[in-house]
């Protein structure tokens, strides 16, 4: 049986007629709302939601539904405020943040939770709830409030410099138990250019999620070979995946050995790649 938003936020008609739907998905620019998102909900509520450049969109006591892109047509409820005031301080050419709202409590139970299909065919990211609520079906109700999929196996890990940031500092469970006894031989690709570094966590100092984490500080993680890159490159180009993972009674001359193979197969010594010695 469908269920429809509506039902469970029971707007009244004159909720109705002041409710905006804003979709947000991913756009031109370099940042991904998703994961900006799982590190802080608020960019998303706040920034991304009444973000606008030349044309208004909300007017005083509108109600701002934030619908974020999970899929191809799933989206995710993660807030709903009142717009209290506008601001007139946007750039009509860069755009800026154009209103400040209020969250409603009423509804505070399914932001982060409910989980929406619509099959979104129109290029406009703001249209009147009024015109699609009744397109709005509930596909589930999340236990708890959403923070990312959970850890996918050791040979599906594919990961931005954003991504494993947001995973280590909020310390998401599953990605937190399946990485912290584990030794391993990675891989850091730099999607800039195609060049690859290899590296390992031989549990000599640290398992893999702690020789990551030291990335995240950084971006070099002490590895020399790194330094030269500038931080905030490293976040734009980075990806970090699993060539192979050791339990940890596994001996670390063993995974020495596969990292060095793995440097040779993959030509990842300077010029061609990012490491400089086997």
């Amino acid at each position: 049986m469908e269920i429809l938003l509506q039902r469970i936020l029971n707007l009244s008609d004159d909720e109705i007629k002041k409710a905006k739907v804003r979709f947000i998905q991913e756009s031109s620019s370099t940042q991904d709302p998703m994961e900006l998102y799982k590190a802080n909900p608020d960019i998303v509520n706040s920034e991304w939601l009444f973000w606008h450049k030349k044309s208004r969109y909300f007017r005083i006591e509108n109600l701002a539904i934030c619908l974020l892109r999970l899929s191809e047509d799933e989206w995710l409820l993660t807030t709903i405020k009142e717009v209290t005031k506008i601001l007139n301080v946007v750039d009509e050419v860069e755009g800026g943040i154009g209103y400040e709202g209020v969250e409603i409590e009423k509804f505070a139970e399914y932001y982060g939770r409910v989980v929406v299909k619509y099959p979104k065919d129109h290029q406009t990211q703001g249209v009147l709830y009024s015109n699609v609520k009744d397109k709005l079906e509930v596909l589930k109700i999340l236990p708890s409030v959403y923070d990312g999929e959970d850890f996918p196996g050791y040979d599906k890990v594919r990961l931005s410099f954003q991504q494993l940031e947001t995973i280590i500092n909020r310390g998401k469970g599953s990605w937190k138990n399946a990485l912290e006894n584990q030794k391993a031989v990675y891989l850091i690709t730099d999607k800039s250019n195609g060049k690859l570094y290899v590296g390992s966590a031989t549990g000599e100092d640290e398992m893999l999620l702690e020789r990551w984490r030291a990335y995240i500080k950084n971006g070099h993680g002490k590895n020399e070979e790194l330094k030269e890159f500038d931080f905030e490159y490293i976040k734009n180009n980075f990806q970090y995946s699993i060539l192979e993972n050791y339990n940890a009674r596994v001996d670390k001359k063993i995974i020495r050995s596969r990292e060095i193979w793995w440097k040779k197969t993959l030509q990842t010594i300077h010029p061609f790649g990012y490491n400089k010695n086997y």
